[in-house]
Formats: structure tokens, sequence, C-alpha cells
């Protein structure tokens, strides 16, 4: 029989486990814990992102150098996304907080992101659902190449996971990042790096939720502050600000909208291989931008050293009053006849053998790093864009399935003939860029010999390096004044392409009769003329995803929650808001065995309007397939939520400040209501009088008492964000006066201690 002081002890158990009380530098504006390790990423007031361990041991900060506005995990926890108020998510690498991706999504500050993935286990049930996407890539290819580096830098591995660990996505669940601004545009992207669709809130018509009112109507100036994906990807739930149009009443308030985004789940398998060809291409294709502009710039500082030195030659022949150029000049040496001053002073006093070993070296060097990029990086890059899009262009073909989220087969083939065109101009730029190195060399060999002769020297057969006299000619005629390589790797315009003769264009011609191919006109394009029509089809072939996905999501329903009377921006930011999903069963009625759903819980505290009667509320609404129902829960008096969080199996945590006036040393207060427990009351609809269906649910509310409850009292005022942790089960809050405490919400306090 229980006694007195058993009870007296159970009633000094304190629920949730003190981990730690930490002082901060900063206070904390965002805070998100990892979803599978025990990291918390936090963005503080001067817009730096720091991560902690559970132990607080700091892992790393950086700064964006921009303001932070949304914080989101990817699903495995190994990168985060950062939402920037100019509209640019960034991706950062959970080891080292480098920077893996940045995109322009938005025009405006993004928000709020979501990340989630397919569920795992229930994807690989599904009977509709194929076989796990491979990659083949690797099996005919080694590593994709890496951009080369520019040479003079300070090697290191800045960067050196840029796209590539996000881009190995074949071992992933397939996963949906989505991200909505101020303006209500709402952007999503497969594993975070391939853009899939783009919506805006605006352009959607609902139905009038008044009776008697069927037109449809839109919702106008709409803020966004919160969406979530459903587990299964079906569904985008949406939390925003906004008026809807409907004649003769101000709706002005806070809305829940649904939207229907079952494409995710229907063709995951065929969105997982699109996305993940479009986004190793685009990769591959930043490689060869990049390996085009260091070969550029390579060669173009060697043909500039070239020629700054070679120029002082024209100006001795104008100073000498001789009527004639360079080439003259050279190939009067190389006849036999007798060197003219300006020559002779030329290679003894102004090139020299010192001046001229240096050229060579620089030229020829130069000749050679080209081949040795193009070898190592930009064929590479070019072969694997070929397979690849020789994957895709099979997959267009199967209509039934792929041409359901827009892979086109004619765009696609218009892609791969321009990836096979570039690795022809690549074969042909290997073509023109040894014949011009091999040049080049011939005529500093024969230079060299003529230096020796000039002065004096004796000349020593085995230390020459032979030449021949027909090459320096070619030379003198061809390269001399002309640059074959830097033509081949700068845009040109379309008067200025490369002249082909009539010959070889017939050849052509033939050839892509019996060949198959289309364009005949590549070899007057430039290799860098000849990626940018590359790159140009792919943007073109894999836009049409992004429209076709874009169209695809629908609204299916839009829920007016609550009015707000005064500035709907203002109001909304300072809102707590959180929305999840959770598996309940339902009999399906097969076989008496139940089949598992997920049901989206959206909860909310209700805004301080002067004019509100339902004052220090919390909302809680739940959609159960078309049934919709909800609760409205009062604080105890003096109590204010300063912030809420779903938690794991339907349960709500509140974090909440007491009474200003409490004699008490616990000035706040954390706490758990278990949802699902909850006394939910259906709401209609359609067919109310008001629009406002939470208004319906006065005379049903919850009021919470403090000692039926699962409640830790904390010694501080406290701030939001409330940072919790379905997976770890625990939860960080962050005090007034800058300090963070964890608790561990799932273990009491004196429970552990007494079991230590």
């Amino acid at each position: 029989m229980e006694t007195d002081e058993d009870q007296e002890e159970v009633s000094r158990i304190l629920p949730f486990q003190l981990q730690f009380d930490k002082p901060l530098s900063f206070q904390i504006k965002i805070a998100e814990w990892n979803p599978e390790k025990d990291l918390l990423a936090m963005v503080t007031d001067d817009f730096k992102i720091s991560l902690h361990r559970f132990n607080w041991q700091r892992l790393w900060t950086i700064s964006p150098g921009r303001c932070i506005t949304s914080l989101c995990w990817r699903p495995d926890g190994k990168a985060i996304a950062v939402g920037l108020q100019d509209g640019t998510i960034s991706l950062h690498d959970v080891e080292n907080g480098k920077l893996l991706r940045s995109m322009k999504s938005h025009t405006n500050a993004v928000v709020c992101l979501n990340w989630e993935d397919d569920g795992g286990g229930e994807a690989a049930e599904d009977k509709f659902y194929n076989a796990k996407y491979e990659d083949r890539t690797s099996r005919f290819f080694p590593p994709p190449p890496r951009a080369p580096r520019v040479p003079g830098l300070v090697a290191g591995d800045e960067n050196e996971n840029l796209s590539q660990e996000l881009s190995s996505s074949s071992h992933q669940r397939f996963n949906i990042l989505c991200s909505a601004d101020i303006d209500g545009i709402i952007s999503f992207s497969i594993f975070g790096i391939f853009p899939i669709g783009k919506i805006d809130i605006h352009e959607y018509s609902v139905r009038s939720p008044l009776a008697n009112k069927r037109a449809d109507c839109k919702l106008l100036n709409a803020s966004i502050c919160k969406v979530a994906l459903s587990k299964d990807l079906c569904h985008l739930a949406v939390l925003c600000s906004g008026e809807l149009q409907v004649p003769e009443h101000d709706l002005h308030g806070f809305y829940c909208v649904t939207l229907d985004t079952s494409i995710f789940y229907k063709r995951r398998n065929e969105l997982h291989q699109v996305a993940q060809q479009a986004s190793n291409i685009e990769d591959l294709t930043e490689v060869i931008r990049a390996s085009l502009s260091v070969m550029s710039k390579q060669w173009s500082d060697a043909m500039h050293t070239f020629h700054d030195k070679f120029d002082s030659l024209s100006r001795l022949i104008h100073d000498h009053g001789l009527d004639s150029t360079p080439q003259e000049e050279f190939l009067s040496l190389l006849g036999g006849a007798r060197t003219s001053p300006a020559v002779h002073q030329f290679l003894e006093n102004s090139l020299g053998e010192v001046g001229l070993k240096r050229i060579t070296k620089l030229v020829c060097g130069a000749g050679k790093e080209l081949q040795v990029i193009v070898l190592e990086h930009l064929q590479p890059a070019a072969e694997m864009i070929g397979f690849r899009l020789g994957e895709l262009r099979g997959l267009s073909k199967w209509r039934s399935r792929f041409k359901s989220v827009g892979l086109d087969e004619t765009l696609t083939d218009n892609a791969t003939e321009k990836a096979g065109m570039l690795l022809v101009q690549i074969e042909r730029f290997m073509r023109v860029l040894s014949s011009s190195v091999q040049q080049f060399s011939n005529f500093f060999n024969w230079l060299q010999k003529c230096v020796k002769m000039l002065m004096s020297e004796p000349i020593d057969q085995h230390q020459l390096l032979p030449f021949k006299s027909e090459l320096v000619i070619l030379f003198l005629k061809y390269l001399y004044d002309e640059d074959p390589v830097k033509r081949l790797l700068e845009l040109s315009e379309v008067d200025h392409s490369i002249e082909v003769d009539s010959e070889t264009m017939g050849r052509v011609q033939e050839l892509a009769h019996f060949g198959g191919f289309k364009d005949v006109d590549y070899l007057r394009r430039t290799l860098a003329n000849e990626f940018q029509q590359m790159e140009s089809c792919f943007k073109e072939a894999f836009q049409m995803p992004y429209t076709t996905i874009s169209k695809t999501i629908l609204c299916q329903s839009l829920l007016p929650l609550f009015p707000i009377k005064s500035s709907p921006n203002s109001t909304l930011s300072t809102v707590p808001t959180s929305i999840s999903y959770y598996k309940e069963s339902s009999d399906s009625g097969v076989m008496h065995k139940p089949e598992q759903r997920f049901v989206d819980y959206v909860s909310f505290r209700l805004p301080d309007e002067p004019s509100s009667d339902l004052a220090n509320c919390i909302a809680v609404a739940r959609c159960l397939t078309n049934d919709l129902e909800a609760v409205l829960l009062c604080l105890p008096d003096g109590y204010h939520c300063v912030d809420l969080s779903l938690y794991k199996e339907c349960q709500l945590v509140l974090l909440l400040n007491g009474p200003s006036s409490s004699e008490s040393s616990e000035k706040a207060c954390m706490m758990i209501v278990q949802a699902n427990d909850l006394p939910f009351v259906s709401i209609p609809t359609f067919g109310a009088s008001s629009p406002w269906r939470l208004h319906e649910l006065q005379d049903s509310i919850a009021y919470l008492q403090m000692d039926s409850l699962k409640v830790r009292g904390i010694p501080h005022s406290v701030i939001a964000p409330l940072a919790v942790s379905a997976s770890r089960g625990v939860a960080c809050v962050f005090a007034t006066r800058k300090r963070a405490l964890v608790y561990i919400l799932d273990e009491d306090e004196d429970e552990v201690s007494d079991a230590e």
C-alpha cells in the first residue's frame, strides 16, 4: 500500500531531465536538430550558422554574409539547406560547413524550408514501385572528373566536394526540398539540387467557403509562414496569411492550404532517374565550363607573352626603315639570304638565347597543359555526358511512364546529338592544338640554331633539336599572326564563324544522310560555341519536366482558420506554428488488415487580436481523409505561448512564459500534451454561416491544467525558437539572458539520478 511519503516522493519527480545549461555569446534566431545525429544548427542574431554537438562542443561556424531567414536539414542529416534574404538557397556539408551548392530559387526572402524523403520502407513495399534506380555510369566510367585548378592558386581541398556528394544520389532515398518565400512562391527540387517545380499560391482558384457561394475565388497578398510535405510526399500543407477574394466579405486572415503533390509519390522512380542523370550532367557541364575557361586563360597568357616579345621585331624593322614584315624577314633568313640588321638585333639582343628558351618553355608548356586538361577533364566529362544523355534518351521512349514527368523524346534526342557533336569538336580541337604546338616547337628549334649562328657560337648538333623548314614556312604563313587554338576556345559571332570549304561540307552532308544526325553546320562553330549550344539544349530538355510537374500540383482545399484585423505580415511573423504528419491505422476492409495513412496535424497560437474573444488559445487541427477536426486549448491564466512544436507519437510540446508577477523561481515552463487524446470536434467544410471555422469551437474549449500535465519549470524567461528533435527525444530552450537549456523529453530527472 502506498504511503503519504511515497506519494510525496512521486510528486517531487521533475519531468524532462536537464542535460545542461550553457551561456551563449549571441541570441539565437533559428535552431534545428539534425534528424540523424546529435547535432544542433543555430543561426545567431549576427547571421552566422553554428553547429554544436549534444555535449555543446562547437564543430564549426560559418557566415554566409547575408541575412539568414530559414534553415532545414536533409533527411539523412548529411547536408543543411539555408534560406537567405535575397532568395538564395545554399547547401552546406555537415562535416565542415563548406558550401556544396547555391541556387537562386526565389527572388524574395526564403521564409521556410522543408525536406522530406519518400519514407523508405513504405515505398519499397509498393507493388507499383519498380526496383530502386541504379546509376550504371560507374560500371563503364571511372569517377567523374573534377574541374581543373587555375594555375598559380594554392592547391587545397576547397570546393573539392562541390556537388559530387550531392549528386551521388543513386543510393539515397528519393527526397524533395520544398522552399517558400514571403510572396507566396513555392519551389520544389529533387535532392535539393535539381529544380522540379514551382507554383504561385495566388494563382490557385478555390471554391468559396461561404454558404450559397460557389464562385471560384483566389487568395490575394498571401504571405507564407510554414510548409510541410507529408511523409509519403502526396500532400503539402501551407500555412499563410492573406485575403480571400469573396464578394461582399472581408476575409483577411490566417489560412491552411493543402496542395496535391501526389506526382512525387506516383512517379518517384521516374523522377529519381531523371534527376540523377540531369543533376550529374549539370555538374559535368560545370567541369567543361571550368576547363574551357582555364584553357583559354592559359593559352591567352602564353600567346600574350609570345606576341609581346615578337612585336619588338616589327618596331625594329620600322626603325631601320625597312618595308617588310617579320614573316618576310624570317623567310629571307630561312632561305639563306643576308640577315637584315633588324632581325640580327632582335635575335641577338631583344630575344637572345635565354629569352628564346623561356618563350619555348612557356608556349610549349601551355600547349601540353591544355592537352592534359582535355584528356583528364574535358573529354571524360563530355563522354560521361553523352552516356547519361543516352540513358535519358532510352527512358524518353518509354512514353507511358516518362512522358508524364515531362521527359520529351525530341528534346532529349537534340541534346544527345549536341553531346555527340561536342565530342567531335573536342577531337578536332586536339588535332589543331597538337599541330599548333608542334609548329611552335619546330619554329623555336630553328630560331635557336639561328641565334647560335648569329652569335658565332659553336653548334653541337646533339644539343639542338632538329627542325623542318617546311613546317617553319607553314608556321610563318598561318600561325605567326593567326591563332586557331584561341579561335576554337572563344565564342564567335555568326558573321565570324569558321570557314569550311564546299568539298568538306559536301562530305558532312553525306555523313548526315547516312549517319542519322541533323546538324551539318557544326564545323563552322568553335568548341566554345558547340558547348554553348549543347548546354542550351540541356536546359530546354530539363525545363520540360520542371514545367510539367508544376502544372500537376493542384490545390486540394483551403481552410480559413482565423481572421486578422491588424497588419497580417507582422502578426504572422510572431505566431508560433507547427505542422507534422503522423501515421494512423485504419481498417482497409481487405482481409481485415489495417493500412497505414498519414494524418496532418496543424497547430498554432491564435493571434492576439484586440477584438478576439478567443484569447490565449492554441488551435490544433487534423485532417482525416475528407473530415476536418479541430480543438482549442486554453492556456492557464498568466501564461503566454512563446513557441510550440509537434512531437513524435502525436504529442504537442508547448513553451510558455509564466506570470510576470510570480514569486516562484520558475519564470517559464515546458509541457507536453497528447494531441490525439484531445476532445477534437468535427468541423464542416461548407455550408456554414461564417468562414472562420475555429470560432465555432469557442463553446468546446479544452482548458489545460498544469497539475494534470507533464510540466517542467524553467528558471528563466524564454524566447523562440523551441528546437525539438523527435528522433533523439530532446528539446533545446533559449533564455532571454542568452542561455541554452537542453532537456531530455523522454526521461525524468529524478528517475535517471536514482538509476545512476
